[in-house]
């Protein structure tokens, strides 16, 4: 028998049938329930529908009826029926479709403006109908309640089980199940793993430290597969930072029973949607804690003292700059690595750690690199940004900054008179919805129904808009009072003594700076030892400025090309005494800081192959003279010192201007060639 409430529209539309189970294992071991969903078929078909009007939408299988986000049929069907293409929809039981009130209620409201009939296991219902649409909202309120009556009751058992100690849940690596009973995995290198991890904990003090003696070592640590063809094998691979860290921080290790580690939290995702995650929950906030529940590879102490070490090594968030500290490092938490991009770690190097650093050392940190993206000394970039704030932070500035904010205030305050003008006529459109609604005839509910609907369409509207300006005023509106803006002049002129007091912290210093500065990016530079700070203010602006390292040592004591241009044009002139009587006067000091020296000069002279004054015109030197007539310089110098050649030297140690002129040339140069010394006659010719 044909129901009544199907009409040939209906049967000329498409009739849905909707097959959904809340999870894999239901689908998998609980196939009777799906066989029933597929039989809804042969009732359309005896409805009425032919087979080629009849849809199966089964790709919903697996998945929960709580939210459409991940249910692609279910979505599928919204909005065929709310094109009308959908004359009826079959489900096993009504809950089958949504179990949000939102999805469910809102699949409703479109099935009664395009007349689609719902069937489920009770009968058939026209949602257009009120009574019909009454019975269906009140089987989605009840199928919600069932949920949370079902969940109530499981996670009540569940708590009662883990109070017991005898809830099962994951293991980490090294533990294993043995019946009931929790024990150390039998496997030996399994053990031998895991107690090396604490025991290199113990000696480094430090996760990091842990995983760069793991890998120096040439070991492997094990994890254990959960699905698929490798559920419950071990699989061994390097050891990271997140691994040690999830050792360290696990209760089971020490052989405590634990419960309530973790507890899903709901949150609205980027795009609007309700998202479920888990969030780590505080030791203090943990359900159950059962001390000595199984045998451990540490005890409860060490895994305090352990956590304990690892609060005190931590130094930096990824997410956030983390506390102020009372160290050295000006920066601490500021920096990224214009390389990758995390955050610069800082370290204190050399006696008793007096050096620090800033080191980017993610990637050797997970053991994917052999060195880091950068290490650099803490001096040049603090030195840099402080000159650069105090520089910033000038009573001129500041008084720019204060018309500035003026100038927004009066900006804001036409933007908040504008809301102010919106939200007068959503009131003025409430009222006059309101008096529509006491003016007209109650018993009319065809009018009284509409100017309803309109009253609170109305309010909805004003309380949204008064919503949209209380966020306005409390994120976008600025103001401030006649005091602060003294307080912040008077900040600008004290702030440099400020910032140079000695009784200022280290620690004060940060907060300053944070509260002026968002991060700074750095890059290293096209030349070697320069690099790029990229500021961020805490305002929005941008700013960058070059730092450049100091150089090594090589670099610091040679000396620079001007200065060597300067002793090749003192040379031409003065000797090396000279040379060093004129930089002495000047005050001028080497490399080195030490007073400069003849030695100095010669070596600086031999070096950059610079030659001494040059001689008066028509004289030579020593070597010019040795050269000419061909002698060695001990002849040259036999000459001067006889009184054979005219030479003049203008100081001791100075070069020998020798003066030749014709009448010398040919005596020295016949001297030469008769001379017995210098050429001495064969053994044969004495003979």
């Amino acid at each position: 028998m044909i129901n009544p409430k199907i009409a040939d529209h209906h049967l000329a539309r498409q009739a849905c049938i909707y097959i959904r189970q809340s999870t894999m294992g239901q689908v998998r071991f609980n196939q009777e329930s799906t066989e029933r969903q597929y039989n809804l078929a042969d009732q359309a078909r005896s409805l009425g529908w032919t087979p080629e009007q009849i849809r199966i939408l089964d790709r919903d299988l697996g998945h929960s009826g709580e939210q459409a986000t991940n249910r692609d049929d279910f979505k599928t069907l919204v909005s065929d029926v709310a094109m009308g293409q959908v004359g009826a929809i079959f489900s096993l039981e009504a809950s089958r479709l949504a179990r949000s009130n939102k999805d469910w209620h809102r699949l409703l409201e479109l099935c009664a403006v395009t007349r689609t009939l719902v069937f489920d296991g009770d009968g058939c219902y026209n949602p257009a109908d009120f009574n019909d649409s009454l019975v269906l909202g009140m089987k989605g309120t009840f199928a919600q309640a069932e949920l949370h009556i079902i969940r109530a009751r499981l996670h009540g058992g569940k708590l009662n089980k883990a109070q017991k100690g005898e809830l099962h849940f994951p293991l980490p690596v090294g533990l294993v199940f043995d019946g009931d009973r929790i024990t150390l995995d039998p496997d030996q290198e399994v053990q031998g793993a895991v107690r090396t991890v604490f025991e290199l904990f113990e000696q480094e003090s430090s996760a990091y430290g842990v995983v760069k003696r793991f890998n120096e070592l040439g070991l492997v640590f094990p994890r254990r597969a959960y699905g698929g063809v490798w559920d419950g094998k071990l699989i061994w691979g390097r050891l990271t930072h997140s691994r040690v860290l999830g050792v360290l921080a696990n209760p089971s290790y020490a052989g405590t029973y634990v419960f309530g580690r973790y507890q899903s939290c709901k949150q609205v995702g980027p795009t609007g949607e309700i998202q479920t995650q888990l969030r780590r929950m505080p030791q203090d906030e943990w359900r159950v804690v059962i001390p000595d529940h199984h045998a451990g590879y540490i005890t409860w102490d060490r895994f305090l003292t352990n956590r304990e070490h690892l609060a005190a090594n931590r130094t930096n968030s990824e997410v956030i700059a983390g506390p102020a500290r009372e160290g050295l490092c000006l920066l601490q938490g500021l920096l990224l690595c214009g390389a990758c991009g995390r955050r610069l770690n800082v370290r204190y190097a050399g006696n008793g750690g007096l050096y620090p650093i800033y080191e980017c050392n993610w990637r050797r940190r997970e053991a994917l690199a052999s060195q880091h993206c950068m290490s650099l000394p803490s001096k040049p970039l603090d030195h840099a940004i402080a000159e650069r704030l105090l520089t910033a932070v000038t009573p001129l500035t500041v008084k720019l900054a204060l018309q500035a904010l003026t100038s927004l205030e009066e900006r804001d305050r036409s933007i908040a008179a504008q809301w102010q003008r919106r939200i007068d006529r959503a009131r003025y459109d409430c009222a006059l919805a309101e008096r529509r609604y006491e003016e007209a005839d109650p018993s009319n509910r065809l009018v009284t129904s509409t100017l309803e609907k309109r009253w609170n369409d109305a309010m909805e509207r004003l309380l949204e808009l008064e919503t949209e300006l209380a966020n306005f005023e409390r994120q976008n509106l600025r103001s401030i009072t006649t005091e602060q803006r003294q307080q912040i002049l008077q900040l600008g002129r004290d702030f440099p003594r400020l910032w140079k007091a000695s009784s200022t912290s280290a620690r004060d210093r940060k907060r300053m700076l944070r509260l002026l500065i968002r991060d700074i990016t750095v890059a290293k530079g096209p030349e070697p030892k320069l690099l790029r700070l990229q500021i961020r203010w805490q305002g929005g602006a941008t700013e960058t400025i070059e730092v450049r390292q100091r150089p090594n040592r090589p670099e610091a004591v040679r000396y620079p090309d001007e200065f060597v241009a300067k002793i090749r044009a003192m040379a031409e002139l003065h000797d090396d005494h000279e040379i060093v009587a004129q930089l002495k006067s000047n005050g001028q000091t080497s490399s080195t800081g030490r007073p400069f020296t003849v030695s100095m000069i010669r070596w600086i002279r031999h070096k950059h192959r610079i030659t001494g004054p040059s001689l008066p015109a028509g004289t030579l030197n020593v070597s010019q003279v040795c050269e000419r007539f061909g002698v060695s310089l001990w002849v040259v110098h036999y000459w001067i010192e006889r009184g054979i050649v005219s030479a003049l030297q203008r100081k001791p140690n100075a070069p020998y201007a020798i003066t030749i002129d014709d009448c010398v040339d040919r005596r020295l140069r016949k001297w030469v060639a008769t001379s017995s010394h210098l050429h001495p006659p064969s053994p044969t010719q004495t003979v």
